[in-house]
C-alpha cells in the first residue's frame, strides 16, 4: 500500500540540470570531500614530518594513504675498480578507511631518510610512515630497501623482492603493497675496468607516479648519487670504474615519505 514516504521520493532523471540553485539546498546536505597532505623536505638530511592533526568539525569518515621513504643508494666501497650493484627500493604503500569524529586527534608521521649519504657497500633502509589515533592502531607503510654494492666480478649483489603483496590487515591497513630493489645490469669487465656501461635503476613508490631514475658509468669514470629524488623513491648509488685507489663516490639519499588523508 502506498504511503507518504513513497510519494515524496524524486528520481534523479526527473530533475533538470541547473534548475535547483544552491541557495535552495540545506547546508550539509551534500558531502564535502577534503584532502590533507603531510610530507617533509626533498633535500639532504630530510627529517620527515611528524605532527598532531585534529579532525575538522563535522567529519565522520576518513581514508588514510601512506608511503614510506625510499632507501638510500649504496656507496662506492671499492675505490679502484668497478663492481656489481643493485639500486635502492622505493617506499611501501598502505591505506585504511575508518570512522572518526570532529575533534579527534591523530599523530601523523611522514617518514624521513637517513641523515648521511652512503659511503659503505650498503645504504640504509627508508623510514616508515605511520598514523596513530582514535579508531586506528598499528597503521604504517614500511620504508624502501637499501641499495647494495659488491666487489665480486662474477656474482650479483643481493636483491630482494621484499613483500610485494600483503594480506588484508597487514601493517594495520585495509590494502598494502610492497616494493623491491632496483634492477641492475652489469656487462663483463677486465682488469680494473668495466667493459661496457654499468646501469642500475632504483624503484619508485606505488601509486604516486614517480619513475625510476637510472644511473650508469663508462670506463674510467666516477659517479656520485644525485642529492634529490622524488618522494618515496629509492636513492641513487655511487659507482666508479677508475683505475687507482682513492677514487670513490657516495650514494644519494632516498625520497621522503608521504601521508594523505581524505576526509568527509
Amino acid at each position: 500500500m502506498a504511503n507518504y514516504s513513497s510519494y515524496k521520493k524524486v528520481s534523479n532523471d526527473r530533475i533538470v540540470d541547473g534548475s535547483i540553485p544552491s541557495s535552495a539546498v540545506t547546508s550539509g546536505s551534500f558531502s564535502n570531500w577534503c584532502i590533507k597532505w603531510f610530507y617533509g623536505q626533498t633535500n639532504v638530511c630530510n627529517p620527515g614530518c611528524c605532527c598532531n592533526w585534529s579532525v575538522p568539525t563535522g567529519t565522520t569518515r576518513m581514508t588514510i594513504e601512506a608511503w614510506g621513504a625510499g632507501g638510500n643508494g649504496h656507496g662506492e666501497c671499492n675505490c679502484n675498480r668497478c663492481g656489481n650493484w643493485f639500486g635502492a627500493g622505493g617506499g611501501f604503500y598502505n591505506t585504511k578507511t575508518i570512522d572518526t569524529t570532529g575533534g579527534c586527534q591523530y599523530t601523523v608521521c611522514a617518514g624521513g631518510t637517513y641523515r648521511c649519504c652512503s659511503r659503505e657497500c650498503t645504504g640504509c633502509h627508508g623510514c616508515s610512515s605511520y598514523v596513530n589515533g582514535y579508531n586506528l592502531s598499528g597503521f604504517c607503510a614500511f620504508g624502501g630497501n637499501r641499495g647494495c654494492y659488491t666487489n665480486s666480478w662474477t656474482s650479483s649483489c643481493f636483491t630482494q623482492f621484499e613483500r610485494c603483496c600483503f594480506q588484508p590487515g597487514a601493517m594495520g591497513g585495509d590494502f598494502g603493497m610492497g616494493n623491491h630493489s632496483g634492477a641492475s645490469y652489469r656487462a663483463d669487465g677486465w682488469n680494473c675496468h668495466c667493459f661496457y656501461n654499468n646501469d642500475a635503476m632504483p624503484t619508485g613508490a606505488p601509486f604516486i607516479g614517480t619513475l625510476g631514475v637510472s644511473y650508469g658509468v663508462r670506463r674510467c669514470w666516477i659517479r656520485c648519487g644525485c642529492w634529490t629524488v622524488p618522494y618515496g623513491h629509492g636513492g641513487q648509488g655511487a659507482i666508479t670504474s677508475y683505475c687507482g685507489s682513492g677514487h670513490c663516490g657516495q650514494g644519494g639519499q632516498g625520497g621522503g615519505g608521504l601521508v594523505k588523508i581524505t576526509y568527509v
